[in-house]
């Protein structure tokens, strides 16, 4: 049963709030976007841009989701959890004009560092292996642990740029539209058809350069058989299998890791592609220049308006959404950026009918942020006498990665309900690009720590006794590579999974909105009844990473979502 706010009148305007851009709250809209995450400002700006009257309404004071800048210790200014910019689509990139907003990126090269733990031989360092965009030292640095790898390298990075390009024409489409092809009116059918199209690209696109069957096996078996049939060395195969384990509860030895590793070297970033940078200012950058671009198109931004639920009619169609305060605003059509849990379980729980069976929404990770009076000084690459960064410095920082047993040990732990004795930490020190993150000779330094459980051994919640517990655990294991890190902290914050799920409303901690496994990828993303941005509610939407085609800041989810509205609003 439907249950549903009806008034004769609509409400009079809302005095704005102090982190308002706008003079007031109106009560009726065009559209309504639910949720200020990075993805919201691509609804907005596209919407607006189409000429759409929309607001957006952001629970928190600050906008980005988990993509914000914020000052967590005076002073020092962090990327609270999403810290690193790659997948955010070309395209995008150009139509708002985001350079012109403010967007500031620094590229990094090299990219990846991963020290050793070992006795250096002839009073060298340990060996370390440092990679970056001149193949040339690629092949040296991998060299150091094996001479095959080195020849192998060249050939597997070209193997996974064309199974990246085979699967592109399907991230800025929606999903082959199915129910609209079988079931709809003869309209909704010839619309749906032109939905085919990306699928029938990528198709042409895997022939042209690959073999279908490799891009279906890359996709169902696990990261480490495809590192293996590639390599022999474990510091190369564990760091490179780090960006198929990074935010997922998957090990190296997980069947389907091989998309998550896809899924993370598809970016691109001022035009090279598979690069990673930091946003000048922190990942708030990203959010604030498309901010900036959606309200030069006419959008309406609000934080601190907390949305308690969805309107719906007497007919089941979504008329708009109610605060918290009970303040009512009208639409056309509702958009959530909030994961399809918190939509359908808390903002429409009307919708009885509707069973969502999320295969895994817990995140298996925890992020700390650290502000430091001094760079890290690494027994593998020292510092030089005036403490200058290094080129290690600007790098992901792979922590305990000498092998994929040490990877694959963290993830059964996990599975225990223990957090990680030997954690997979990525460190990142932006303040070596950017200097605006910090005063002079500090730095800020995120440590995005592997194979944390949502729940402790025999489901018994975190208490801050078990933060400060594994918060020590991180930094023994980063003093162990470089001596004389805890020494340098002057402050830090502990996020682990049920910390992401409160401040950034990330259900279970999952940064992705629902696990990038595959049976939770394209046509069953979400679910394969919820796939292609609409809901069971009419005329409300989902558009944030909980769809096609998944996380990251990437911006495909929202972009996807505003181009389904537009199309049906043009429909009637």
């Amino acid at each position: 049963m439907w249950r549903c706010r009806v008034r004769s009148t609509v409400p009079a305007a809302r005095p704005a709030t102090r982190a308002s851009h706008a003079a007031a709250l109106k009560a009726r809209y065009d559209a309504v976007v639910i949720g200020g995450g990075h993805l919201f400002c691509y609804q907005a700006a596209y919407l607006q841009k189409a000429g759409l009257d929309t607001v957006v309404l952001e629970r928190r004071h600050v906008l980005g989701g988990a993509a914000v800048s914020e000052e967590i210790v005076p002073g020092f200014h962090f990327s609270r959890a999403s810290y690193l910019l790659s997948l955010l689509r070309p395209h995008i990139y150009k139509d708002l004009e985001l350079q012109k907003h403010g967007l500031k990126v620094y590229m990094r090269d090299p990219h990846a560092f991963t020290p050793m733990l070992e006795e250096g031989v002839g009073g060298r360092p340990p060996r370390s292996l440092l990679l970056g965009s001149n193949m040339e030292k690629n092949l040296q640095e991998i060299g150091k642990f094996s001479e095959k790898d080195a020849k192998a390298y060249p050939m597997f990075q070209n193997h996974l740029n064309k199974l990246a390009c085979a699967i592109h024409p399907l991230l800025d489409a929606p999903p082959l539209d199915i129910a609209g092809i079988t079931e709809g009116s003869l309209r909704r059918r010839a619309a749906a058809l032109r939905t085919l199209r990306p699928l029938l690209q990528c198709g042409m696109e895997t022939q042209r350069s690959i073999c279908c069957t490799q891009l279906l096996l890359f996709q169902l078996i696990c990261s480490a058989s495809v590192l293996n049939r590639w390599f022999e060395s474990e510091p190369l195969k564990a760091t490179l299998a780090t960006d198929a384990v990074i935010g997922a509860m998957v090990s190296p030895r997980s069947p389907g890791s091989g998309y998550v590793l896809l899924h993370h070297v598809m970016g691109e970033l001022e035009k090279e592609k598979g690069a990673w940078g930091y946003v000048e200012g922190g990942m708030g950058g990203v959010s604030n220049a498309i901010a900036s671009s959606a309200r030069a198109l006419g959008a309406s931004i609000f934080t601190e308006m907390d949305v308690a639920e969805v309107l719906v009619d007497q007919n089941g169609h979504a008329k708009g959404a109610v605060l918290k305060d009970g303040f009512e605003i009208h639409s056309k059509v509702v958009l959530s950026n909030a994961t399809p849990h918190v939509t359908f379980r808390q903002l429409t729980p009307q919708v009885t009918v509707l069973l969502l069976c999320f295969a895994n929404l817990e995140h298996p990770s925890s992020l700390l942020t650290v502000a430091v009076d001094r760079l890290p000084s690494f027994l593998a690459a020292p510092n030089c006498h005036e403490g200058a960064p290094g080129p290690h410095h600007q790098c992901s920082i792979h922590i305990n990665c000498e092998s994929v047993d040490v990877l694959e040990e963290a993830y059964q732990e996990c599975q225990r309900g223990h957090p990680s004795t030997r954690p997979m930490l990525e460190m990142c020190i932006p303040s070596v690009l950017d200097p605006t993150l910090a005063p002079p000779g500090c730095h800020v330094v995120s440590v995005f720590s592997q194979f944390t459980p949502y729940w402790l051994e025999g489901g018994r919640s975190w208490t801050e006794n078990d933060r400060e517990k594994y918060a020590d655990t991180v930094f023994n294991w980063i003093e162990r590579y470089a001596p004389g890190f805890r020494s340098t902290i002057v402050g830090k914050e502990v996020l682990t999974p049920p910390d992401l799920e409160r401040i950034f409303g990330l259900t279970g901690g999952n940064i992705f909105h629902g696990a990038m496994s595959l049976d939770q990828l394209y046509l069953a993303r979400p679910t394969p009844s919820v796939s292609n941005y609409r809901s069971p509610v009419k005329n409300l939407y989902l558009c944030g990473s909980g769809g096609h085609p998944g996380g990251g800041v990437m911006g495909s989810a929202g972009w996807n979502a505003a181009m389904i509205v537009l199309a049906d609003l043009r429909r009637g």
